[in-house]
């Protein structure tokens, strides 16, 4: 690389937050310019914890003691809708959908809600698991129910991105927003369009 290069980088990085820079005096000549990672810089180095999920779902789903594994299982549910669930209170299926896109949102997940259709649907973009649903589709289970409980409806897994889907899609069950009134929707979209 050339020092031209190296400057640009870490003029970019600069500009990112990722590092940051220190002039320091020695004296004579020119000041030394001391380049430092920030904490968000560390953040973005360290933030890749892809390889010890795998290793630690696989590990979990090996405890032979099935009564062991379950009582995990659900603590790791529990914080999970805990942690999505925390700012999820809207008074309709419709809200609460796009409440929990937030909240997941602000956890890095690519997602929407498309309300376009007889029933709204929870698009994530992109699988947040892709490596460990190849490996175990049962954490695809796993985080539906964490949307059951934190959106208060049963909900259907219509799509996966590892059945060769471009995206994963979440759907309430139809059946339960029959007996919540098809105003259930159809009032929120009124208020979201007027």
């Amino acid at each position: 690389m050339t020092a031209t290069a190296v400057r640009q980088r870490l003029r970019r990085l600069q500009a990112e937050g990722c590092v940051d820079r220190r002039t320091t005096s020695s004296g004579r000549g020119r000041p030394g310019h001391h380049y430092f990672v920030t904490d968000h810089g560390r953040r973005q180095l360290g933030e890749n914890y892809e390889e010890l999920a795998v290793v630690l779902w696989r590990e979990l789903k090996n405890i032979s003691n099935p009564d062991v594994r379950a009582a995990i299982l659900s603590r790791v549910q529990d914080v999970l809708v805990q942690k999505y669930g925390a700012e999820v209170d809207g008074r309709t299926i419709l809200g609460r959908l796009r409440q929990l896109r937030t909240a997941l949102g602000r956890c890095g997940f690519d997602v929407e809600v498309d309300d376009s259709g007889e029933v709204p649907v929870l698009r994530e973009n992109n699988c947040p698991y892709h490596d460990l649903a190849s490996d175990d589709r049962s954490i695809c289970e796993l985080e539906q129910r964490v949307f059951e409980k934190v959106l208060g409806s049963n909900m259907i897994l219509k799509h996966r991105c590892l059945d060769g889907h471009h995206c994963c899609e979440f759907a309430p069950v139809e059946s339960e927003l029959v007996a919540l009134g098809s105003g259930a929707i159809t009032t929120e979209r009124k208020e979201s369009e007027g």
